[in-house]
């Protein structure tokens, strides 16, 4: 038996690799069975409550007071907008380890028809829309406060610091602003101290309280693609005498998907999706340019540049065949979330004794994306999904994170607790 695996055990057993007093793991559990009131009271409040990225003044308020009556060593707010960081230093010196919730919420209108369902309205990219956390991040804030109780009730025997970062504008800042783990990363958020690792998590409807991981690529990387075709307009009768951008466009569009499946190797995971294609305004004018919006997603950093080159050259070529012009630029840009495996092999031990042998499950990468990817780019980190489905609500009914029916069983909050918490003690306490 390794002593990754041997670990936990001295972990259960309140001793240290060393042999010191540390927390034992049924203290853990007992604590975040303790707090599981509280922590379902302050996800409910978050859900009724939503706000959009960059716009999250009230919750960040809310977590900046928590993390001061916890008597933090530190709390900083305004970072990226509206990210709240906070520091807790236990009294034994050691590493360090962060730990990071999202605080942001969607544009979509609530159908869930919950007793404490969002009924908040907003302004969004110019449009009336409704607002909802439809993507569990208001289990996250709660998940992480809990921690953040539990932990500093508890400060006197941890081995090292922990560092608790409330990101704002996961799901991506408005238009024409900065914002999410990049600007974090960029304003500091894993300075002073740098975090010797990072753990993250997110709930979604998989099966109750299990936990998922990936060794390498967890999610892809992102990137939108803007392909701006300029033909020549003329009437719909005569398109002999000008260049049909449309027509062009439709090329492009046929073209792009022969790049996964003719020119790199089919073994990589990659997509190329195109979303929206606007031209035109009248069915007998063939206007003058046609533009293109879509995704491309990959979960290797190599494949995601070829893939980036070979739709520019792909675009330019087919226009030029016809005597159009096209430009191709590139925005978002999220990349590979990628969980660094020697971390993974260390922690797989206690997400194992969280949800179970049988409830710690690899799991393949997926095509969504997270930016907890910045965070990886800089120190080892570490991402798990927690299944949150209720059970009455099979695997095919159930509605996908962003949808507007998307609802968590809340049993789902403590084993979130657990297992951040325990990531971060465990963490702490290997040589």
């Amino acid at each position: 038996m390794t002593f990754a695996r041997l670990l936990p055990l001295c972990l259960l057993l309140g001793l240290s690799p060393a042999g010191a007093q540390t927390i034992e793991r049924h203290e853990i559990d007992a604590g975040a069975a303790a707090l599981e009131a509280k922590v379902i009271g302050w996800r409910r409040d978050f859900h009724a409550h939503p706000e959009l990225g960059n716009r999250e003044v009230r919750t960040a308020g809310l977590v900046a007071a928590h993390l001061r009556a916890l008597g933090f060593d530190s709390v900083r707010t305004g970072v990226a907008h509206t990210g709240v960081i906070g520091l807790l230093t236990g009294a034994r010196p050691g590493k360090v380890v962060a730990l990071r919730a999202d605080m942001d919420a969607l544009p979509v209108t609530e159908q869930t028809g919950l007793a404490f369902a969002s009924t908040v309205r907003t302004t969004y990219n110019g449009q009336d829309v409704g607002v909802m956390h439809a993507c569990g991040h208001d289990a996250h804030i709660a998940i992480l406060m809990g921690v953040a109780e539990l932990l500093a009730a508890r400060r006197d025997r941890i081995p090292g610091s922990v560092k608790f970062i409330f990101q704002p504008a996961e799901e991506g800042p408005p238009a024409d602003e900065d914002g999410g783990a990049d600007m974090m990363v960029r304003e500091g958020a894993l300075q002073d101290p740098v975090p010797d690792a990072i753990f993250g998590l997110h709930v979604g409807p998989r099966d109750l309280n299990r936990l998922y991981y990936a060794v390498g690529p967890m999610l892809a990387s992102a990137d939108v693609v803007n392909i701006h075709v300029k033909g020549r307009q003329t009437h719909g009768a005569s398109p002999w005498r000008g260049i049909d951008p449309i027509v062009v466009a439709a090329q492009i569009v046929l073209g792009l998907q022969t790049i996964h499946s003719r020119q790199i190797d089919t073994r990589e995971a990659a997509v190329i999706s195109i979303g929206s294609i606007h031209g035109g305004v009248r069915n007998n004018i063939i206007p003058d340019e046609v533009e293109m919006i879509g995704t491309i997603r990959t979960h290797d950093q190599g494949v995601r540049a070829d893939i980036k080159s070979r739709v520019v050259r792909t675009a330019e070529s087919i226009a030029a065949s016809t005597g159009a012009t096209a430009s191709v630029t590139f925005g978002f840009g999220i990349p590979v979330a990628y969980n660094d495996p020697a971390l993974v092999a260390r922690m797989v031990p206690t997400l194992e004794r969280v949800a179970g042998a049988a409830g710690a499950v690899p799991t393949p990468a997926v095509m969504g994306y997270e930016d907890f990817s910045y965070y990886q780019q800089q120190v080892p980190g570490m991402f798990v999904f927690l299944g949150a489905r209720p059970p009455e609500i099979s695997e095919d009914d159930a509605a996908p994170n962003h949808s507007p029916r998307f609802v968590i069983d809340e049993s789902a909050l403590q084993t979130g607790v657990r297992a951040l918490a325990s990531l971060a003690l465990d963490f702490l306490a290997q040589e």
